[in-house]
């Protein structure tokens, strides 16, 4: 697959109408561990893994924008309940994060924190299978991870509330220009074969569950399940349909 040229969407005047950094962080939690990834000089992403058991698979998790890796303090442990151990990062600027985002750096930090959990499962002698999730803005992060990593780290890719175009990282990018980045991003999408898994909201305005159906038709991969929650919109999916999204989690990656 050609490789596409990111670099429009990191001018500074594109990226900060794309991100919305918040600064939160919080004391950690019982039987969770705090990392801090260093992704270039003087600068280290803030990570919370919250391990249930070694023997089990990992999902490391990128959030959608706004959010930061603190507010699924409440989360994480719904993951353990049904048998994950549960990895979430913060962007740069996010969190407890140093730097400023921007859309480049947001897929390149991606590969670093991968590189580091699967060095910090290995030493700590967990032997389960890892998947990768984003939800929302993490999509990206995560189809990145999907396209690019070593054959066989992987295993499969969650997509929450996600879509399969750039979206609003194109915004005030000249025309021509976002056509053609929008035309390598869906070819990008469409080039996943690994097995995936994707949870939309029936109801979903800021993502449309057409454009959700769409990616999940794209994807090349043999083995893929869509479910799409009645009622849901973009950010209450845990509200509206909790039992049928870690269902739909916990058999995906075979717990």
């Amino acid at each position: 697959m050609t490789t596409t040229d990111y670099s429009a969407l990191d001018r500074p005047e594109i990226s900060m109408n794309s991100f919305y950094p918040r600064r939160n962080w919080t004391s950690t939690p019982a039987g969770a561990q705090d990392f801090a990834i260093p992704v270039a000089e003087d600068i280290s992403l803030s990570c919370r893994f919250f391990p249930v058991a070694n023997t089990q698979p990992t999902i490391l998790f990128f959030y959608g924008n706004g959010e930061t890796a603190a507010d699924y303090d409440n989360i994480a442990p719904i993951y353990n309940q049904v048998g994950v151990n549960f990895f979430v990062a913060d962007y740069r600027g996010y969190g407890q994060s140093g730097g400023l985002p921007s859309f480049g750096t947001m897929l390149d930090d991606g590969h670093v924190v991968r590189d580091e959990l699967v060095k910090a499962l290995s030493s700590g002698g967990y032997a389960g299978d890892l998947f990768v999730m984003g939800r929302s803005m993490g999509r990206h992060a995560a189809f990145e991870l999907a396209t690019n990593s070593p054959e066989g780290e992987l295993k499969g890719v969650i997509i929450e509330s996600g879509r399969p175009i750039l979206g609003n990282f194109c915004y005030g990018v000249e025309p021509a220009v976002a056509e053609q980045l929008e035309a390598g991003y869906r070819a990008k999408v469409a080039s996943i074969v690994l097995p995936a898994l994707v949870i939309h909201g029936e109801e979903d305005t800021l993502a449309p569950v057409e454009q959700a159906r769409e990616m999940y038709k794209s994807f090349a991969s043999e083995q893929k399940r869509i479910l799409t929650i009645p009622g849901a919109g973009h950010n209450d999916l845990l509200y509206r349909g909790i039992n049928e999204y870690f269902t739909a989690i916990r058999e995906f990656v075979g717990v």
